[in-house]
């Protein structure tokens, strides 16, 4: 018989999850949709009075320069940079008729000039505004005086709160208002409705039911670790708080996506540096979205593999931001060739959707407003010959990439709970805005698996998995093996992996994992020994067993691949593209030189041996189809890039340390 606060526990993350599965199954319905595979671009409106004839000037630029859609994002007016100025900039109000007249307008415009578009969920980022309470408003520990603020949105210089993101009855009005006063005309195009990375203050979190609910799941109170949660005496308490935080914080994206669904708009969304199993974050959203450089390319293999295990088609990006740094390095210096490193950086983990950021509002026959922290879109930008070229490159990959499913070979468990026991990085891995481990933003996968087609899978998922005809199943995945690397693993996963191995999976354990969190299981040893004693659990990947690479070459290639019916497309990223780091250099995509690489494709019981030659800024795209192998003609030349070294006494502003 089990404990009584092991039944509670149960009962709770029974309770939650639930809902969230629930909510998940409203994507399902939504999941035929098409997406043009032209690149959007975020078009930030600056608080100020929109005339119909300015919007219609920018998204026919738009158009004629080769993008595909739009998406709408709200932000402070000009003058908000200037300190001297207080005067009040004249505006269609927030959510007010006029307000609703002009995205309205805008909206019908796009649809009939056959642009999509989209529409953030709220003005600026995080969710909030003036109309959030206090007593609406995010929260931290210990300080019952302090609400995050909201600063510099459409309102500006009014201010407003944050809303409290795991609170259900506090963001459920915001969800409330913000969709009975978003314009919903009918629409040839599908609309999607956005939300950004998370921006909610994330240290020590917290909100009023906070402490009867921990005190329900895990049968202690948490309140009294609370000042010093983050110091390394505390893990296992940091890891119950991490949990019970993450399961409140996928009930906030489940509603979200319902909500949107209900309203008859998708979800598209970025989960990255939420407080939450990122995975299933992004699984309960209709677009999984990753964005790059802030992360660097690497990470969007997280909602890549999320769109897989959820049987979710596209994985957008919010591509280009701060290449070169933050906030405003090079602003409109920016370099087609540069951008295409990261671009196909991108498509080689999984990208096949791309939201360039991005666009100023502008008046007609102008160019002149920028936006920070970004790769500026206009008329008079050093790009503006190369534009639609370049998102032709970039329609003709997606289109490719949005092919059928994502072929993997091995699913590797990702370590959230080594990351929600870690706390707060090192001071030299730390941004000014990114403290803690549980952003995952540096996992990679394991170099061991170079050719195998990885792709991230979580507890949740596993507990979705079953074994058939020799493979692992779930979603639109299907695995040969599992890969194992962590420290730590929850109770209900590690069940997981036995009730797996036992039948019959492969599994790579690289280490005899550890129980995280306060209260422990008594069988918990005994499953560890019984999963490292499973007759297909290795130490190391057994050379000529089960797990042939699909992809064998002596240098590794960076690549992602697709398989429709029985055709394989496989996109090989230029080796410039490999383990991009924020930030780029200027130039840093300078290539005079073809290399040439030689590959053997191990695909339908035959060996399919070729030469990858990479001329300068290519890649390469190849389908596979009844024993043969054809290029596919992606060509796309740049201009040559002029390279600019930083300053030696350049010191980062984004860094800690």
């Amino acid at each position: 018989m089990k404990p009584l606060f092991l039944l509670t526990i149960a009962a709770f993350i029974v309770t939650i999850n639930t809902e969230i599965y629930s909510q998940n199954s409203v994507n399902q319905a939504t999941s035929n949709f098409s997406l043009s595979p032209k690149p959007y671009a975020r078009y930030w409106w600056f608080a100020s009075e929109i005339q119909k004839q300015d919007v219609a000037y920018n998204l026919d630029w738009l158009k004629n320069n080769g993008f595909g859609g739009v998406e709408l994002a709200w932000v402070y007016p000009l003058n908000r940079f200037n300190a001297a100025d207080t005067s009040y900039t004249p505006r269609q109000e927030w959510l007010s008729a006029e307000w609703q007249e002009i995205v309205s307008f805008t909206i019908q415009y796009a649809d009939s000039i056959g642009l999509g578009c989209d529409m953030t969920f709220g003005s600026l980022w995080p969710f909030g505004d003036s109309k959030v309470s206090f007593d609406q408003a995010s929260q931290k520990f210990g300080d019952s005086t302090w609400r995050q603020e909201i600063k510099y949105s459409w309102e500006h210089p009014k201010k407003g709160f944050v809303v409290d993101h795991i609170t259900p009855s506090n963001y459920l009005p915001y969800f409330s208002r913000l969709t009975n006063a978003f314009p919903k005309p009918k629409l040839n195009h599908p609309q999607a409705w956005f939300i950004d990375s998370w921006e909610v203050e994330t240290d020590r979190l917290w909100s009023n039911s906070f402490e009867d609910d921990f005190q329900k799941a895990y049968g202690y109170n948490i309140s009294p670790f609370m000042d010093s949660i983050y110091n390394p005496k505390n893990a296992h308490q940091l890891y119950d708080y991490s949990k019970l935080l993450s399961q409140k914080v996928l009930r906030f994206y489940a509603q979200f996506d319902s909500t949107l669904n209900s309203a008859g708009v998708l979800s598209r969304g970025q989960v990255s540096g939420a407080p939450c199993d990122l995975i299933s974050g992004y699984a309960l959203l209709d677009i999984p979205e990753g964005e790059s450089m802030l992360f660097e390319p690497e990470f969007c293999a997280l909602p890549s593999s999320a769109s897989l295990l959820s049987r979710k088609k596209y994985t957008s990006a919010e591509a280009f931001t701060c290449i070169y740094g933050w906030p405003r390095d090079y602003m409109r210096k920016e370099q087609t060739a540069d951008l295409k490193l990261v671009a196909d950086a991108l498509f080689a983990n999984g990208i096949n959707h791309f939201v360039w950021h991005g666009k100023p509002h502008n008046e007609a026959q102008s160019d002149s407003v920028n936006f920070y922290a970004t790769t500026h879109i206009g008329s008079i930008s050093p790009m503006a010959t190369e534009f639609t070229e370049f998102n032709n490159y970039l329609e003709r990959v997606s289109d490719y990439m949005s092919l059928g499913k994502t072929y993997t070979d091995i699913a590797v468990y990702l370590p959230t709970e080594d990351a929600w026991m870690a706390g707060v990085m090192p001071e030299e891995d730390q941004f000014k805005w990114a403290w803690g481990f549980y952003e995952m933003r540096y996992n990679k996968f394991p170099k061991e698996l170079g050719g195998m087609c990885p792709a991230w899978i979580n507890g949740e998922f596993l507990r979705k998995a079953d074994f058939t005809r020799n493979r692992l199943r779930v979603g639109d995945a299907t695995f040969k093996a599992l890969y194992v690397d962590a420290q730590y693993i929850d109770y209900e996963s590690l069940s997981d992996m036995v009730r797996l191995a036992n039948k019959g999976l492969n599994i790579i354990l690289k280490q005899l994992p550890t129980e995280p969190g306060i209260k422990k299981h008594a069988d918990y040893d005994k499953l560890v020994y019984l999963l490292s004693r499973g007759k297909k659990v290795y130490k190391k990947i057994p050379e000529g067993k089960f797990l042939q690479p699909l992809i064998i070459s002596q240098i590794p290639v960076e690549h992602w691949v697709r398989i429709s019916d029985k055709t394989m497309y496989i996109f090989f990223a230029n080796p410039n593209s490999s383990n991009l780091k924020f930030p780029l250099e200027m130039g840093q995509s300078f290539n005079e030189e073809t290399k040439s690489i030689p590959v053997t494709v191990f695909y339908n019981y035959l060996a399919l041996k070729l030469v990858l030659d990479f001329e300068p800024y290519q890649s390469l795209l190849y389908k596979i189809d009844k024993r043969k192998i054809e290029k596919i003609d992606i060509e796309f030349t740049p201009k040559s890039p002029v390279q600019i070294k930083r300053p030696d006494d350049f010191k980062a502003p984004w860094l800690v340390k």
